[in-house]
C-alpha cells in the first residue's frame, strides 16, 4: 500500500508507548497485522500495546511484536443487567490505561466504544478515521478519511503512513502457532478446508451446497466452525457423502491457524478464518452475497471471489431478503468450475 496524499506526523521523538485499539472481530484482527508490522518496523524500540476482546486474545498471546495485551470483556460489559458489577471494572480498566502514559493511540475500530477507549488512554496523539461511525472522530487529535471503497487492510495502513511508517510492503506477522498436534496428525496428508459459517445469516451460502461440493472434490474436506455454528458444519458433513471431516469447535485459535496452514485450498463465506487463510498464502475461494469483497474479501491476488453481479449488491443485509438471489443463484457447479479453472480439481 502506498499513498502520497497524506502528510505524516512529525513526532518530536519516536513514540515510547503506542496503543492499538482493535478489540474484534477475528478477521479484523488479522487485517491489523500488516499495520502492526509497519509500526514495529518503524519504531523497533517502542512498546506496543493492543486492546483486544476476551476470547480473541488467545490469538495474539505471545506475539513477538506486542509488548502487552489489554483484555476487555467486551461481551460481558454490554450486559446491562450486570451494570453494578461492570461499571467498577470499566473504571479500573480506564484508569490502568491512563497510567501507562501512551504517546500515541490508534483507533482502528471507529466506534463509540473504541473512541472512548482512545480518549481514556490519554495519549498526546490520538489517531483515527474522520469517516468513522458513532461520533468516535470527536475523540481524535489527528484524523484522516479512510474511505469505504478500499480494503480494510489498506484503510488501516493509511494510519500507519500517518505515523511515518513505510507501507510499501504488506506482510502478515502471524502469532506463534503449533506445528503439529494429535488432532492435526489424524488428518489426511492432503485436504481442503470448508468454512460454512458467517457472522451474518445473509452471507451464508446454503450448507447443503457446501456438502454437495465436498462430495464432488477429489480430496477430502475438513469442515470448521465455532461451537455455536456446529449445526451448520454438521449439515455440510451430512450432505458430503462421507467426503467431509467435521472439526467444528474442536480447535482453539492457535490450532486453527496450524490447521489452515496445512490446507491445499480454502472454501468459505465471508468469515474470519478466511482472512487467516489469505494471510498464510492459502488460495481462497470466497463465496460472497450481499457483502462487499472490495472491503472485506481475501487480501491478495491468488484468491478467487465468487459473486453474482446484481444491481442490488452490495447491500450489507443482516438476514436474507425474500429473493436472496445473490446467494441462491450461486450453484455448486459454478463454485466447482472456479476451483477447476485454478487447477485444483484433478490433483
Amino acid at each position: 500500500m502506498t499513498t502520497t496524499a497524506l502528510r505524516p506526523i512529525n513526532f518530536p521523538a519516536p513514540p515510547a508507548k503506542i496503543l492499538i485499539i482493535k478489540p474484534s472481530a477475528l478477521g479484523d484482527i488479522v487485517h491489523t497485522l500488516p499495520f502492526l508490522a509497519a509500526v514495529r518496523t518503524a519504531y523497533p524500540a517502542s512498546e506496543i500495546h493492543w486492546v483486544v476482546a476476551r476470547g480473541l486474545h488467545t490469538f495474539l498471546e505471545g506475539h513477538p511484536m506486542i509488548n502487552r495485551l489489554w483484555i476487555m470483556d467486551k461481551d460481558r460489559w454490554k450486559q446491562l443487567s450486570r451494570f453494578q458489577e461492570i461499571i467498577p471494572e470499566i473504571n479500573t480498566f480506564r484508569k490502568a490505561l491512563a497510567q501507562e502514559h501512551f504517546d500515541v493511540s490508534i483507533d482502528l475500530s471507529g466506534l463509540l466504544r473504541s473512541g472512548l477507549i482512545t480518549f481514556a488512554a490519554g495519549a498526546r496523539y490520538k489517531l483515527g478515521f474522520s469517516d468513522s461511525d458513532e461520533g468516535s472522530p470527536f475523540f481524535y487529535t489527528h484524523k484522516i478519511e479512510g474511505g469505504q471503497q478500499i480494503h480494510a487492510i489498506d484503510r488501516y495502513l493509511k494510519l500507519a503512513y500517518l505515523m511515518g511508517c513505510d507501507t510499501s510492503q504488506v506482510s502478515f506477522p502471524m502469532p506463534p502457532y503449533p506445528s503439529d498436534s494429535p488432532l492435526l496428525s489424524s488428518l489426511p496428508e492432503r485436504f481442503c478446508i470448508i468454512a460454512p459459517s458467517a457472522g451474518k445469516e445473509a452471507n451464508r451460502w446454503p450448507a447443503d451446497r457446501f456438502g454437495e461440493l465436498a462430495a464432488g472434490l477429489p480430496l477430502p474436506s475438513v469442515v470448521i466452525s465455532s461451537k455455536a455454528d456446529a449445526g451448520v458444519a454438521e449439515a455440510v458433513v451430512a450432505a458430503s457423502k462421507g467426503r467431509a471431516i467435521n472439526l467444528a469447535g474442536k480447535t482453539g485459535l492457535r490450532e486453527l491457524v496450524a490447521l489452515i496452514a496445512r490446507a491445499r485450498f480454502f472454501i468459505s463465506n465471508d468469515t474470519g478464518p478466511m482472512h487467516i487463510a489469505a494471510a498464510l498464502g492459502i488460495p481462497v475461494f470466497a463465496i460472497f452475497g450481499p457483502a462487499n469483497p472490495i472491503r472485506t474479501g481475501p487480501y491478495g491476488t491468488i484468491h478467487t471471489i465468487i459473486q453474482q453481479q446484481l444491481d442490488c449488491t452490495p447491500c450489507y443485509r443482516q438476514k436474507p431478503c425474500k429473493n436472496w438471489t445473490c446467494m441462491k443463484d450461486i450453484t455448486v457447479e459454478k463454485v466447482k468450475q472456479e476451483i477447476l479453472l485454478n487447477g485444483f480439481i484433478h490433483e
